[in-house]
């Protein structure tokens, strides 16, 4: 059991080494972006604190969450059971993965249906699904767009080139312009300012109880 802004502060030992942009601790960014969307959107609060908890999935990254190596935790994300699109990075290394031989698994839409949603649709293992479920599993009282944007920040074959809409439900549609909100402050917080933690802490505690229990089930 840990909560929310003690995973915060465990982040702040970790520096993403797939960035190529920032070489500050992993808490900077989750702190910049929330500050931003903050300025921008003073009454939503609850995107305030999604920007926050957005990368705390990369808490696998630290040992006592089994020291999983960068490349397990962080990169693109995408379907799996589907064919594979070649907007995810690096796509020539799918030539090995047997899934490209599967003919269950390697049409456009594979085991899923048209329009079936995003809901019904298994994605890649990565910080993104780590911290999502983490968020469901204890019971957030989140809105549906920031368990999206918390799922699929990191599935810019989606969002960024615009792959797999024939995926996405009416209500995906809808959420997937929150989440192009959201990326735009992502991208921009890497940057070399830095914020107190101490100083914004107070605000952030009250969001997380708010709208989770003060200790969570990782």
């Amino acid at each position: 059991m840990m909560g929310i802004w003690e995973c915060c502060e465990n982040l702040n030992e970790f520096v993403d080494q797939n960035d190529p942009v920032s070489e500050q601790p992993l808490i900077q960014h989750l702190l910049k972006t929330a500050e931003a969307l903050r300025k921008d959107f003073p009454d939503l609060d609850w995107l305030h604190l999604t920007a926050l908890i957005h990368g705390l999935g990369k808490v696998m990254l630290h040992p006592s969450f089994g020291g999983e190596p960068p490349w397990a935790v962080v990169g693109d994300t995408f379907p799996v059971g589907c064919a594979f699109s070649e907007s995810i990075v690096y796509p020539k290394y799918f030539a090995a993965n047997p899934d490209v031989k599967n003919e269950n698994f390697s049409t456009k839409l594979g085991l899923y249906t048209e329009n079936c949603g995003l809901d019904n649709v298994t994605m890649s293992w990565g910080h993104d699904e780590y911290m999502y479920l983490v968020a469901k599993g204890n019971n957030t009282t989140l809105p549906p767009a920031a368990l999206f944007i918390l799922r699929f920040h990191s599935f810019y074959a989606l969002h960024y080139a615009g792959k797999y809409d024939y995926l996405m439900n009416d209500e995906d549609k809808e959420m997937l312009k929150w989440l192009r909100v959201f990326n735009k402050y992502g991208l921009c917080s890497k940057n070399n300012m830095t914020i107190n933690p101490e100083e914004v802490k107070p605000y952030y505690i009250s969001l997380i109880h708010k709208y989770f229990p003060a200790q969570l089930r990782w």
